[in-house]
């Protein structure tokens, strides 16, 4: 019911997060309870995304063969998965320090509250969006304790990048969407108007996201994996230009999967390649 496989959008900005905030490798307890907090916050909020659109999963011929509308998982499994899912968070925000602790109703909110958003506004492709750039700020603050400009700059790219691809990958239910009432930024501002709107949001992000690569004072690699990331947006607007979804899954989740990888991997490989001339020295 839940690919594992989409975690990759967001765990590896976690990850930088987490590494950022240490300038190196984070104590393995911190590192463990992270990624505990991030499988539970994702469980409860998938799951609970499957939970309140059945219905509507189960009139849309895309997704009429996901497992809770053709019934190969029930309702109660999944009441229990998103349970357990929340109560997986609580501990790890718990365990992690008392701002996470007490953040953690709001995180809870927001990426909850996104399943509900469609069914009266535009924008939530934008609270995804919100939801996703949790990640990475959880984990800064996870690690240092305080809230800080480069985590900001970092998560409100996290943001603009979600918000974009959504706004793509819902080009798939545009018509859907109109016919049923309800809301997204395809069915209200048409194709060309959110191929615009996601361009413009990919864009911000990469703004973003060099503002992060620029309070960090970084190098050579941080701002080459920012240059390859801006390639592979370039690549992913160009793939559905005009409205052309049959290169979607391509420009959807191939693109996506790999850009936190690579931006990680650039901070990464200058942490790494600083302590060694270091030791060098």
């Amino acid at each position: 019911m839940i690919k594992f496989e989409h975690t990759v959008f967001a765990l590896p900005f976690a990850l930088l997060g987490a590494l950022a905030a240490a300038q190196g490798l984070p104590p393995w307890r911190t590192s463990l309870w992270i990624l505990a907090a991030m499988v539970g916050a994702r469980t409860a909020a998938m799951t609970f995304n499957r939970l309140v659109d059945v219905d509507v999963d189960a009139e849309n011929p895309r997704t009429a063969a996901r497992a809770l509308p053709s019934g190969r998982v029930s309702k109660a499994g999944a009441m229990l998965l998103m349970g357990s899912g929340i109560v997986l968070f609580g501990l790890a925000a718990g365990a992690l320090g008392p701002l996470t602790w007490a953040l953690s109703p709001l995180a809870l909110i927001i990426i909850l509250g996104y399943s509900l958003c469609k069914r009266f506004t535009s924008w939530a492709h934008v609270v995804l969006g919100l939801s996703l750039s949790g990640a990475p700020l959880g984990a800064w603050i996870a690690v240092s304790g305080r809230i800080e400009t480069q985590a900001l700059w970092l998560s409100g790219g996290v943001l603009a990048w979600t918000a974009g691809f959504d706004i793509l990958y819902s080009l798939q239910d545009e018509v859907f969407d109109r016919s049923r009432g309800l809301h997204s930024i395809p069915s209200k501002l048409g194709t060309s108007g959110a191929l615009l709107l996601s361009r413009s949001l990919h864009i911000l992000a990469l703004i973003c996201w060099g503002m992060f690569n620029h309070e960090l004072g970084s190098r050579f690699w941080p701002w080459f994996g920012w240059s390859a990331v801006a390639a592979m947006l370039l690549r992913e607007q160009w793939l559905v230009r005009k409205g052309d979804l049959s290169r979607i899954d391509q420009a959807f989740f191939t693109l996506n999967s790999l850009i936190g990888l690579v931006f990680l991997s650039g901070h990464a490989l200058e942490l790494v390649l600083s302590r060694v001339l270091v030791r060098a020295l």
